[in-house]
């Protein structure tokens, strides 16, 4: 008989700081391996403290803390399957980004990153001491290689463990989503077994923490790249898989195969997962928004709906003079077919007194933006009491577009605990608002049919600060201006660039320094789902002072 190898797959969504909760995630997923008579259960990088730990990690109290768990965790599982765990490692002075290998009551084998990432929202080098490359360990019949993560990327690592001896490869991840991100693993990875002749695990990790969203989509490859497993994306699943030795090595036999959903569903799913993970994991179980009938209010609460169910979201309009009958039914109709509270908070009087107040020092001055602002932040200042006194956490309803530009009002509209729209662009805000009005899955707590009625999606935009304001009066219409934005952004295209690709110079410019200008409302705003490669915060660092211009 030849010899096979059942190996559990834990893709899990672990809490960062929480050690007893992810343990307890890990020995469930133990005793489940052993249930179904695995050699070996595999969690993700970094999974007993939860990922990313950013400077926190560097605490001694908090390594060592981590040690021990890993330690009594050891002791715990014996008469049963290895379990492969992600937890940090101190040695000789140094603290490393480690996975152990737990087997017969004691830790059986410690492997140490090699390759630490310091790009885009990784800062590795920062807190993480680069190892030298180790070799493989044994699990019964088996020789596993274990490249954590980033080792994976590089072909070095992978080759070196082949060299030594290993059988198949499995790589841990704490690997965060962007937009088309599952097609680049599994290129990398298909490299990877193209390259060495191994079977390879990629296991990642499910879960918000803070910006950014672990969205698993885990999978197995045999040589030459074919896909054998395919776990879903961004839903925690603990799998079982099952290797028979051949002729040619070791090989994966064929497994489940989950369907990637489609970007604008992932993007979606990223919002609603990260919101209901920033919630319950700070301590939240209820929201409330500014719901003013525009669209970027109506897709928030929509994916608040979503992640939390309606009874857990309060709406609130919060009218002036020049919010318009219109916007008054588009977000009674928002509310409804949500099935959310919606409460009405006029700001007439606010505005009236704070405008009484300022009129001695006023006086001889035109009314302008300063009065436009005043209306934003007594919306801010009414929605933040409501959030005091009720221990609901307030939304931000700003997009990407608006975000880049400074189109939003400091202590005004920005104020809030979290943003899901914040690292997506107004053009792409219709096509989601369309998107989730014709789809509904099973993790959505919200209603099916349509959400966000036609005519909020369709209308012209409008802050209503004033009478007949609209967006465009301040703005390049948005499918210009989120060309111009992403190609500043994104991918940090000259203004000569953009010239080239036909945009007026002059846009592109005023654009420009838009973007600039508005460094330090950015700097002031609260947390959103990252989407992108380029999302404002760890993956766009600009100086708040900065008089550089593009002379191009």
């Amino acid at each position: 008989m030849p010899a096979t190898f059942r190996m559990t797959l834990a893709q899990l969504n672990p809490t960062l700081g929480d050690f007893a909760g992810n343990v307890a995630k890990a020995r469930a997923a133990w005793d489940e391996g052993r249930a179904a008579g695995s050699q070996m259960v595999a969690l993700t990088e970094m999974f007993l403290t939860g990922y990313q730990t950013q400077d926190l990690v560097m605490k001694p109290a908090f390594a060592r803390a981590a040690m021990r768990a890993v330690a009594d965790l050891a002791a715990e599982i014996k008469d049963g399957p290895a379990l492969g765990i992600g937890a940090p490692h101190l040695r000789d002075g140094k603290l490393y980004n480690a996975y152990h290998v737990l087997h017969d009551g004691r830790i059986a084998a410690t492997i140490l990153k090699h390759e630490l990432p310091n790009d885009s929202v990784f800062d590795e080098k920062r807190v993480f001491s680069a190892a030298d490359i180790g070799g493989p360990y044994r699990i019964g019949p088996l020789r596993i290689g274990t490249p954590i993560c980033e080792d994976a990327w590089h072909s070095e690592v992978c080759e070196t463990l082949l060299e030594t001896g290993a059988d198949i490869l499995l790589v841990p991840n704490g690997s965060p989503y962007h937009r088309g991100k599952p097609l680049v693993r599994t290129n990398l990875m298909v490299s990877r077994v193209v390259e060495t002749g191994l079977p390879l695990v990629y296991l990642n990790m499910v879960g918000g923490q803070d910006d950014q969203v672990f969205d698993g989509a885990s999978f197995v490859l045999n040589p030459g790249g074919e896909l054998m497993v395919q776990l879903p994306q961004f839903d925690e699943t603990v799998t079982h898989v099952d290797f028979a030795e051949t002729a040619d090595g070791w090989r994966a036999l064929p497994g489940p195969k989950a369907l990637i959903p489609p970007v604008v569903e992932a993007d979606y799913r990223a919002m609603v997962l990260s919101l209901k993970d920033y919630l319950a994991k700070t301590g939240f179980d209820s929201v409330l928004l500014g719901l003013s009938g525009g669209v970027d209010s109506a897709l928030v609460a929509a994916v608040a709906v979503d992640a939390l169910g309606a009874d857990r979201v309060r709406c609130v309009m919060l009218p002036s003079r020049y919010t318009s009958a219109r916007s008054l039914e588009d977000a009674q109709a928002v509310a409804r077919a949500l099935g959310t509270r919606l409460d009405t908070v006029p700001i007439g009087g606010p505005q009236e007194a704070v405008g009484a107040a300022l009129a001695p020092l006023f006086a001889g001055t035109t009314p302008g933006i300063t009065e436009e602002n005043i209306q934003s932040r007594l919306r801010g200042l009414l929605l933040m009491a409501l959030s005091n006194k009720f221990g609901e956490m307030l939304l931000t309803t700003g997009n990407k577009s608006e975000m880049a530009v400074g189109y939003c009002t400091i202590y005004g509209d920005m104020n809030g605990g979290y943003n899901p729209l914040k690292d997506l662009y107004k053009t792409r805000v219709f096509a989601t608002c369309r998107w989730r009005n014709a789809n509904h899955r099973p993790w959505m707590a919200g209603p099916a049919g349509v959400v966000i009625p036609p005519g909020v999606i369709d209308k012209p935009p409008s802050a209503e600060l004033r009478e007949n304001q609209k967006d465009e009066d301040s703005l390049p219409p948005y499918e210009v201006l989120d060309a111009i934005l992403e190609g500043l952004v994104e991918n940090e295209a000259s203004v000569a660039d953009l010239v080239d690709q036909g945009f007026d110079r002059a846009t592109v410019k005023r654009v420009e320094q838009l973007l600039y200008l508005s460094e330090y409302k950015r700097f002031q705003a609260a947390p959103g789902t990252r989407l992108t490669r380029r999302a404002f915060w760890l993956d766009r660092r600009y100086p708040i002072v900065n008089r550089w211009r593009d002379a191009t």
